[in-house]
C-alpha cells in the first residue's frame, strides 16, 4: 500500500513538473538623455490595457490574426502594474521630476497626472511588438492646459522568443515615456 501511494505521488509530481512554467520579466531599458519638462512631479495612473494584455499569459498574434497565449509562458509581474511602474520609472529617469505610480505617496499633490489607455499592446505576427492608444496629462492646479495625444509604437522582436517580446515591450514603454515627456509634460 505504501509503495502504491508513493508511486502515485511520484507520478503526480512528475506530471506537474514535466512542463515548467516560465516567467519573463520586462527589463528596464536605458532611457537616454534627460528631457526638461515644465512640472516638478507626476503621478502615473494605473494604465488601461486590452484584456489579452492584462492577463498573466504572454499574448502573441498569429499570421491569421488570432491572438493566442501559452499557459506556460507568463509575465513575471502583473502586466498592469508592470507597465504602470515601467512608465513611472522611465519618466523618473528621463526627467528631473518626482514621478510615482498611483497612489501618490508624497504629502503635496502631484503637479501633473498621467493616464494611458492602450488600444493594443501585442507581439504582432509581423515581428513587431506594437503599442497603440492615447495618453492624457492633466494639471490639477490648473497651471497648464490638459493634453490628449495618440501614440503608435512598434519595436521589432525575434519571433518565437519570449525574452525578445519582453525586451521589445520594455523598449516600447521607454519610447512612450520619452514621447510623453517631450510632448505632454
Amino acid at each position: 500500500m505504501k509503495i502504491a501511494l508513493a508511486t502515485v505521488l511520484a507520478l503526480t509530481l512528475a506530471a506537474c513538473t514535466s512542463t515548467p512554467t516560465l516567467r519573463y520579466a520586462v527589463p528596464q531599458v536605458p532611457a537616454g538623455e534627460k528631457i526638461r519638462i515644465g512640472v516638478g512631479s507626476v503621478e502615473v495612473r494605473e494604465v488601461n490595457l486590452p484584456l489579452y494584455a492584462e492577463l498573466e499569459t504572454i499574448a502573441i498574434e498569429l499570421p491569421n490574426g488570432e491572438v493566442v497565449s501559452d499557459e506556460n509562458l507568463l509575465w513575471a509581474d502583473n502586466p498592469i502594474r508592470a507597465v504602470t511602474q515601467g512608465l513611472a520609472d522611465a519618466l523618473s529617469i528621463l526627467t528631473r521630476a518626482n514621478v510615482a505610480a498611483e497612489p501618490w505617496p508624497l504629502s503635496d499633490y502631484a503637479d501633473a497626472r498621467l493616464e494611458v489607455r492602450f488600444s493594443q499592446a501585442l507581439a504582432r505576427a509581423n515581428g513587431n511588438y506594437q503599442m497603440t492608444g492615447q495618453y492624457f496629462v492633466t494639471f490639477p492646479n490648473g497651471g497648464r492646459r490638459d493634453v490628449a495625444r495618440r501614440f503608435d509604437i512598434s519595436v521589432p522582436y525575434t519571433a518565437g522568443n519570449a525574452n525578445a517580446i519582453a525586451t521589445a515591450q520594455g523598449q516600447a514603454v521607454t519610447i512612450l515615456a520619452r514621447a510623453i515627456a517631450k510632448d505632454g509634460l
